[in-house]
């Protein structure tokens, strides 16, 4: 096969040209292809399937993990410290920087299986006609001009121009995120439709909900619609979360300190004091690892697993540790509209008839609800209006709904299913009902008629289905005293109208009595004569949680926005409903729009408006990149495979977990178990209390290194025998600060957390008055580390006792300035405070346990170089670390009083 007979193949916009030219142009025909030709084909164009795309090797993801600037430097402090014949040293800096890299390894696991669950979704065998025979043939083996059919329950094998339609209604909600099946036809459409406009198409990975219908394949493997969505996951570029920006800015400053002090100190050393090279670097290394947070990594992943564990237990299952923390800075939430904001379950809401204008309540297939009339509750027995709209709709019905695993689910037409729990709710039994004949729902009639025996004996036909319909064929109406009265129709289409605007569907009821022996049904039985009931307007209702989530998140200054493939003024209601707006301000934007805008037109747009409609993949791609233009931190959410490329290009992507695609899911860091949008609005609290409590742990762990580093560079400049060895500064910013600062992980959320504005996308972790308390703290406990040294030399103790007392100082004055941590501004000294978080005193209970290990076990003052302190030793640096925390306290109470 040509290249050019290769193009021949692949037809632009098929759903814009008649299904006869379509065949044409694929040199097909009703019979189907050849053999020999479908063999051609596939060998050219290749088999139907998405392409697999390379996946990182074990090795290359454990080892990215030490991708890090500060890793780097203590790299490098352990090559030297090995030269020196320091194994120890060694042995323990690569210890730390190994158990670093495992512990993110296990946690992440791999984000980038996208691809593969939306490879799942392809159908594995298909119904073909080649050489004028039906057969079954696999799949993948389909080719562009091969005949396929399509029955109920099918799964369409790949992207089908329509030939025939016979009451073909397809499952279309995963690409489109419309709330019912489409109806198919063979009419050509604009050449500029959206796809779920395209009724003479059937796309690859949908699900034929009713009927059957007949098509020619057009696109295979990438070039289906789901190839398309595929190859856009794959192009999509993921963002650094603020965490890891912050994180990586802050390491960077760090080390470039770091090092241009302990080149400083090597000049200092070998220059002015003219000490042994190898007592300089041994002391330059001991400021390098007193400067760097060894324990950071280690604090900031088990906070953020603590997050993920407790986000769990909240129905929010974390595939990306610093997804959480993410959501903490979100400022925009995206979210999808069918199956996130609203149930995706179809539900009555209204019945319109001349009796009266009825309110259903109750949400989705569960049959748990009230149906009022002006307030007051009303019954079939009381309503014979109410009782002959529900006949019709529950007995010309072939839906039925039933309770499985907890989950109320129907089999059929979800708009059926909402008839039939709308019946249910109201007590009506339709088994009572024997019916002979009927005329199923097709796409040119629109509607269903049944002929019934009802109790009683009478023979009526019962006709539902689309208003304009009906009232074609209906003279008459059931009046406000259950007379029959000339139809009104004015009335009814302002009744149609009001609903409509409204965002519901609206379907209407009709009925008429018959002879008794009349078995038969006919459309001619439906022309004349019928008697109109009233009507019924359904929708898929929003989520009450959803509704007090989205209020929540507008109380701590994010903004959500629904984008959605329905129309626009259904999202309009629903929007309405849900708070997002009122009815004069409230702005739909539609997918044409969308695309019509150049990239800075649209940053504009994303950023005043909050309702998308009707819009496709590449438009909800675009809007979360729109946003993120701006500045924004994007949550996206949603459940269908449309959906995949936005949540991974978003910040935080949140897929549902009962109704989400496979594709959906991988691509995503968060799956919301419960389905519940009102879950997100809890993670957005808990990624800001994680926050809060990784600037208290980075707030903690800062002055013990400054400190420290302090001692070391004053050591060294001023010329002073160096009061804390290397390994020594390894146990307390390893052991030590870790101990303590595991304790900040488990803080709760500060007063008033969903109540604050977002934090500013590009501000450091590490405002001026956090940097300010860094730099205090460490000039205080590392000046009175210094002076304990010192003091004990000259109270004539031995180096190695001297030494012991300057770790205890430090030990013991972190321990004190651990209660200082956990407010960062509010007064520790509050009794309602002191013990809100238990794991601070039983962190400190263990703290002291290991100190009196290291001060007094023979093997501990081998290994480290200590030596036992009388008991009175210990009572200076518990003196001074009192001391250190009242200082403390007093200068937070001076910040607070200057923001008053």
């Amino acid at each position: 096969m040509t290249s050019r007979h290769r193009d021949a193949l692949q037809i632009e916009n098929p759903h814009g040209l008649g299904a006869d030219e379509v065949m044409a142009r694929l040199s097909s025909d009703s019979a189907g292809l050849s053999a020999a030709e479908a063999e051609r084909r596939l060998a050219e164009l290749g088999p139907n399937r998405l392409p697999t795309p390379p996946k990182e090797g074990l090795l290359k993801r454990f080892f990215k993990h030490f991708n890090d600037v500060l890793i780097y430097v203590l790299l490098a402090a352990a090559t030297i410290t090995a030269v020196l014949g320091h194994w120890i040293d060694t042995g323990v800096i690569l210890g730390v920087v190994v158990i670093n890299a495992i512990i993110g390894f296990i946690q992440e696991g791999k984000a980038e299986q996208a691809l593969e669950g939306i490879r799942k979704m392809l159908s594995l065998r298909a119904h073909a006609r080649r050489e004028g025979q039906w057969s079954e043939v696999d799949a993948d083996g389909l080719v562009p001009g091969d005949i396929v059919r399509l029955r109920s329950g099918d799964r369409v094998p790949a992207d089908l121009r329509l030939v025939e339609a016979t009451n073909l209604r397809i499952e279309e909600s995963a690409l489109t995120g419309e709330s019912v099946p489409a109806d198919k036809s063979t009419d050509a459409v604009d050449a500029k439709a959206g796809v779920g406009d395209r009724f003479g198409m059937a796309f690859s990975g949908t699900l034929v909900a009713a009927g059957r219908g007949i098509g020619v394949v057009v696109a295979t493997g990438a070039n289906t619609e789901l190839g398309r969505i595929n190859r856009l996951i794959a192009e999509v570029q993921t963002l650094q979360t603020p965490l890891t920006r912050q994180m990586a800015q802050f390491s960077k400053i760090l080390s470039v300190a770091i090092v241009a002090l302990a080149a400083l100190m090597l000049v200092i050393g070998l220059q002015v004091h003219e000490l042994p090279l190898a007592e300089v670097f041994l002391a330059a290394i001991g400021f390098a690892v007193a400067a760097i947070p060894e324990g950071l990594p280690a604090i900031l992943t088990i906070t953020l697993a603590l997050g993920v564990q407790r986000m769990a237990q909240r129905n929010a299952i974390t595939r990306k540790l610093t997804a959480v923390e993410t959501l903490g800075a979100v400022t925009v939430i995206c979210s999808d509209k069918t199956g996130t904001l609203t149930k995706n379950e179809m539900t009555a809401r209204h019945v319109v008839t001349r009796g009266g204008f009825y309110e259903v309540s109750g949400t989705g297939y569960r049959p748990e609800g009230d149906i009022t009339l002006d307030g007051r509750s009303a019954s079939l027995q009381s309503s014979s209006h109410l009782h002959a709209v529900i006949e019709v709709v529950a007995v010309a019905n072939d839906t039925h709904v039933a309770e499985e695993d907890g989950q109320w689910k129907v089999t059929g037409e979800p708009t059926e299913g909402a008839l039939r729990t709308l019946a249910d709710k109201a007590g009506f039994d339709a088994d009572a009902h024997e019916r002979h004949a009927s005329i199923p729902f097709e796409s040119a009639n629109k509607f269903m008629a049944t002929l019934n025996t009802v109790p009683g004996g009478t023979r009526r036909i019962l006709l539902k289905g689309a208003p304009d319909r009906l009232l074609d064929r209906c003279a008459s109406e059931l009046g406000a005293e259950d007379e029959l009265q000339p139809l009104d129709r004015a009335f009814w289409e302002e009744q149609i109208e009001a609903l409509s605007a409204e965002g519901l569907r609206v379907l209407a009821a009709a009925a008429r009595e018959v002879a008794g022996d009349k078995d038969e049904l006919a459309l001619e039985d439906l022309e004349e004569d019928m008697v109109f009931l009233g009507l019924i307007g359904i929708i898929d209702p929003p989520r009450p949680e959803a509704t007090d989530a989205i209020r929540s998140c507008h109380t701590a200054g994010i903004r959500v926005k629904m984008i959605t493939g329905d129309h626009a003024g259904t999202a309009r209601a629903i929007g309405i409903e849900m708070g997002l707006g009122t009815a004069d301000e409230l702005k739909v934007i539609s997918g044409a729009e969308i695309e019509a805008a150049s990239d800075e037109e649209l940053q504009a747009i994303a950023h005043d408006c909050d309702i998308f409609a009707r819009t496709s993949p590449e438009h909800k791609l675009r809007l979360v990149k729109a946003l993120q233009a701006r500045g924004e931190v994007v949550a996206m959410t949603g459940d269908g495979v449309n959906d995949a490329p936005a949540l991974k290009r978003a910040d935080v992507g949140v897929a549902m977990g009962i109704k989400g695609t496979e594709a959906t899911k991988e691509a995503a860091e968060i799956v919301l178990a419960d389905d519940n949008f009102s879950t997100i609005e809890r993670a957005v609290e808990e990624g800001r209390t994680i926050y809060d409590n990784l600037r208290k742990a980075i707030l903690f762990i800062l002055p013990t290194n400054g400190a420290q580093g302090l001692v070391m560079l004053a050591a060294v400049v001023l010329g002073l025998t160096l009061p804390l060895t290397p390994v020594q500064i390894l146990w307390v910013n390893m052991v030590v600060a870790v101990t303590l600062a595991l304790a900040l992980a488990f803080e709760p959320a500060e007063p008033g957390v969903m109540q604050r504005p977002p934090r500013r996308p590009g501000a450091p972790i590490m405002d001026r008055a956090m940097l300010g308390r860094v730099g205090f703290v460490s000039l205080l406990i590392g000046g009175a580390t210094i002076g304990s040294f010192e003091y004990s030399l000259h109270a004539g103790m031995e180096l190695a006792a001297a030494r012991t007392m300057a770790v205890n100082t430090l030990v013991i004055a972190q321990a004190w300035y651990l209660f200082n941590s956990r407010f960062l501004t509010a007064s520790s000294l509050a009794p309602a405070r002191m013990f809100t978080n238990p794991a601070a005193q039983i962190s400190v209970a263990i703290l002291i346990l290991l100190q009196l290990g290291f001060v007094y076990l023979p093997i501990m003052n081998t290994w480290f170089g200590t030596t036992p302190v009388g008991l009175d030793a210990w009572l200076a640096p518990l003196a001074i670390g009192a001391v250190v925390f009242l200082i403390i306290e007093a200068e937070k109470a001076l910040l607070r009083a200057r923001e008053r």
